[in-house]
């Protein structure tokens, strides 16, 4: 067996293994020839050029590329001990500390498997060798790229806590739980503050209400409903009912009055010898200008004597008042009296006594029914009970209320429609339930006239009589009170002062006094009074500041000064 046929001994530190030099046609390695073993001039095997190149790459280039290691049976790559290794640490391929030291042993090597060499640099002159290089041990893999397992192991170090994505996710999640929960005890504490003002505010309100309307225990107000209220002018809305004896023939005139800021009630009962002011300026009786003028004449008349302004007329035929007893289901009375039948013999219509039902026509009957020798103002006040009584039975709601003055079929006067009358009658059903309503005659003198008693209680207190400047446009309100002594005063005055364009508020005869005296409230109807004194021919120093009759702008009284024309 010749050189080239020896068997692969890998216990043979002479033995040159052989190298490749290319690849044939069919992707076999084509290896080097051996050469002959050459020896150096002390009798040492001199190691081939291609050896000691690679030699000395081995030992001086720390930088170098490690071959693969073989593996064994068991698949498991056996660590290369590093060449510098000395102290006894064992290191991986790549310079980390493993811990553990492998000794060095050799490998049977699969000859179909040849290392395969890096590229080599031109050859330069080997440095002078201070030991001789151990055998090479043959490699059987070929190198493989550097593994990026433990970069990957250790990425996590290269790492900011603050950028990964869990990190921050899970700050997120910390920091909106944490707003969530402030913003939640904001809101309960808005909640909170918003519960108490409001708490606050109803009952500062119901406490203001019931002291305003003079219901607060103990108040200033409480015994006095009807009473001006402090601090303002009140709202009212008043309306003139007429009564039509279809029968006996005759009127009843009665005033309901809503007092919207008192919470109150109040059926005024105006006389029909109540002076007012007839259609042609003259003074009338209030029952014949209900006659002869008609709604609309009587009800300016009567706004413009009381010094209040009145929205609408109720006409009401004693055939309709029957009928809305019926609707609203009997009314219960304390009569004063027994009311006859119709013919002699027969029982009473209506029995004297506490509690007592009427139905819609003994309704009719007690409301009209005045006795013999009986002043007018007994009947007027068992027209307002039965006025009183239907309005409790009515409903409070201005719907229903509405349906039941629909119902009755009746023809309304042009100033007051279905709605208004129904709207008006359900407050005042509001007023007469809860207790808050009485009835109130106006007094009046024998000549017509009001006395300065129901100026004061009747027409300021419970009309709200205006002493105010008129509103622009209205005719101002001159009331003439006859103190001459004379019998054609006051007739003379009368026509003076329509004439001037002036409303006659006729204030009755007084005592004789020596001066005449015209008398003005508002400073700002001064010029005007300056004029109803020229109007009337007295001297302007006869003007003069001070407190008129409710029901009017300007009061004059009549001395013994005043000349008639």
């Amino acid at each position: 067996m010749n050189d080239q046929q020896q068997p692969y001994d890998p216990y043979d530190p002479y033995y040159a293994q052989p190298r490749i030099v290319g690849y044939d046609e069919y992707g076999q390695p084509v290896y080097e020839q051996p050469q002959t073993q050459q020896y150096d001039a002390y009798g040492q095997p001199q190691q081939p050029q291609h050896q000691q190149q690679a030699q000395q790459q081995q030992t001086y280039d720390p930088y170098a590329q490690q071959p693969q290691q073989p593996y064994e049976n068991y698949g498991q790559q056996q660590p290369q001990q590093h060449p510098q290794q000395q102290d006894g640490y064992g290191y991986d391929g790549y310079g980390y500390d493993t811990g553990q030291q492998q000794a060095q042993q050799p490998v049977a090597v699969d000859a179909t498997q040849q290392w395969i060499p890096q590229q080599q640099e031109p050859p330069q002159e080997a440095p002078r060798q201070t030991r001789q290089a151990a055998p090479e041990t043959p490699q059987a893999a070929v190198p493989e790229q550097r593994r990026p397992a433990v970069d990957e192991q250790f990425a996590f170090t290269e790492e900011p806590d603050e950028d990964s994505e869990d990190v921050i996710d899970w700050l997120k999640f910390t920091e909106s739980r944490s707003e969530r929960r402030e913003e939640a005890k904001r809101r309960g504490r808005s909640r909170v503050v918003a519960l108490v003002v409001a708490v606050v505010l109803v009952l500062a309100g119901g406490v203001g209400y019931l002291w305003y309307a003079g219901k607060l225990p103990g108040s200033a107000g409480a015994d006095t409903k009807g009473s001006t209220a402090a601090g303002g002018a009140q709202k009212r809305d008043v309306i003139v009912v007429h009564l039509h004896n279809t029968k006996a023939k005759g009127t009843s005139t009665a005033l309901l009055v809503n007092n919207a800021t008192t919470g109150q009630g109040t059926t005024v009962l105006l006389p029909n010898s109540l002076s007012v002011e007839g259609d042609d300026g003259s003074g009338v009786t209030l029952g014949k200008s209900v006659d002869d003028d008609g709604s609309d004449t009587t009800r300016k008349a009567l706004g413009t004597l009381l010094g209040t302004e009145i929205s609408g007329t109720w006409r009401l035929d004693t055939p309709y008042l029957d009928n809305l007893v019926q609707l609203v289901g009997n009314i219960d009375l304390t009569t004063d009296t027994d009311v006859p039948g119709a013919k002699k013999g027969d029982q009473p219509v209506v029995r004297k006594g506490e509690n007592q039902t009427l139905s819609g026509k003994a309704a009719v009957a007690y409301a009209t029914y005045r006795g013999p020798g009986e002043p007018e103002a007994k009947q007027l006040q068992r027209f307002g009970q039965v006025l009183q009584g239907v309005l409790r039975k009515m409903s409070d709601d201005p719907k229903a209320a509405t349906v039941t003055v629909q119902t009755l079929g009746q023809i309304l006067d042009p100033s007051l429609t279905e709605a208004d009358l129904g709207a008006a009658l359900a407050k005042l059903s509001l007023h007469a339930k809860e207790g808050d309503y009485k009835t109130a005659l106006l007094p009046v003198q024998p000549d017509g006239t009001l006395s300065d008693s129901a100026v004061a209680g009747v027409v300021k207190d419970i009309l709200g009589g205006s002493v105010s400047a008129p509103e622009k446009g209205s005719a101002l309100r001159v009331g003439v009170e006859d103190a001459s002594g004379g019998t054609s005063a006051a007739e003379s005055a009368r026509t003076a002062v329509i004439n001037g364009g002036y409303s006659y508020v006729d204030g009755g005869s007084a005592d004789a006094e020596v001066s005449s005296q015209v008398i003005y409230g508002d400073a700002a109807i001064k010029e005007q009074a300056v004029e109803v004194a020229k109007t009337l021919g007295l001297p302007t120093d006869a003007v003069k500041k001070g407190t008129p009759a409710a029901n009017a702008d300007v009061s004059v009284v009549l001395g013994q000064d005043y000349a008639p024309n």
